[in-house]
């Protein structure tokens, strides 16, 4: 695939504005099995996008050492792709997740403008890439490294909301999903779990302060949040909503976590539940031992900004 030299300068000139991390001590990281995630790019390097991919490298390569990256969704903005030969691939993605330390798997999910495209395109583009990864719709894979075992379940959360299965000329294979099939796996899947660690992804939130219709959120409390609760799941993360929040609810063991935009963040207030919220772009980096989880949020310069932490 060619690209034209103006295309190429383009993102160069994005690259050179990246910036490093601000003053973390990276033995936080040492022992402990690491994680990134990251959602809602797709923006050809604009928006902080080039900015936040660089800063994840250099992270990367100080000792924030990733064994993955989790990409919970629209990875492409706004209309999905249409094969696994679009451009897109490399002016969102390829192109711009550059940086040697970012060559791991990448464990992906669909978000819903995934789903205003080839959805099978996005899947099968993990027989073109050597670190794209995804396996189905929904997934789940159990890592174990430095004495920490961790279950991630990627969940394929747009089917599971009725206005995407409604709105079949804007997302037209939404339709064609069996919500109740992904639903009974994840109740298996949780029910058999063994691990250290179960953390749940979607690219939805099931709790979160959002502009965006209630009706997403209410879908996904009535579908989603009792099998979660039901097993115990620790920590529920989506993206989606394009800033940083954590919820804790009386009476849940789940924490939910929403993962800012990778690029074009929003503005964000508190709401019941809230423990933490901002409206600033980003990453998140996951950290586990046997006996601890913790989610630091990341912002664009290089601050943590917030811990989500767990113990047992």
């Amino acid at each position: 695939m060619k690209f034209s030299k103006s295309i190429l300068l383009t993102l160069a000139l994005i690259a050179s504005s990246a910036i490093n991390a601000q003053n973390i001590d990276y033995s936080i990281f040492d022992h402990a099995l690491n994680f990134f995630v990251v959602n809602d790019t797709g923006r050809n390097g604009y928006y902080d996008q080039k900015t936040i991919a660089e800063l994840m490298g250099n992270m990367a390569d100080n000792g924030a050492s990733p064994e993955f990256i989790v990409a919970t969704g629209d990875i492409h903005h706004f209309d999905g792709v249409e094969s696994t030969s679009d451009p897109l691939w490399m002016t969102n993605y390829e192109l711009i997740y550059s940086h040697p330390e970012l060559m791991v798997p990448w464990y992906a999910m669909l978000g819903n403008h995934e789903y205003r495209g080839n959805t099978q395109a996005v899947i099968d583009y993990s027989k073109v890439s050597r670190r794209w990864r995804m396996p189905d719709r929904y997934y789940t894979l159990a890592f174990s490294d430095k004495g920490t075992s961790v279950r991630i379940v990627c969940l394929d959360t747009t089917p599971l909301i009725n206005r995407y299965r409604e709105e079949s000329n804007q997302y037209p294979d939404a339709v064609k999903q069996d919500p109740e099939k992904q639903l009974q796996w994840l109740d298996q899947v949780l029910a058999e779990a063994s691990e250290d660690w179960v953390i749940v992804f979607g690219h939805h939130p099931i709790y979160a302060q959002t502009s965006k219709d209630d009706s997403e959120r209410l879908d996904l409390q009535a579908r989603l949040e009792p099998i979660l609760k039901r097993h115990k799941a620790p920590i529920y993360i989506n993206g989606h909503i394009h800033n940083f929040q954590h919820i804790s609810l009386e009476g849940s063991p789940t924490q939910f976590v929403t993962n800012s935009a990778g690029a074009l963040a929003r503005k964000v207030k508190a709401i019941k539940g809230t423990v933490f919220a901002s409206p600033e772009p980003g990453f998140s980096i996951i950290t586990a031992t046997k006996k601890s989880l913790k989610l630091r949020m990341i912002d664009s310069k290089g601050n943590i900004i917030h811990t989500v932490s767990l113990s047992k």
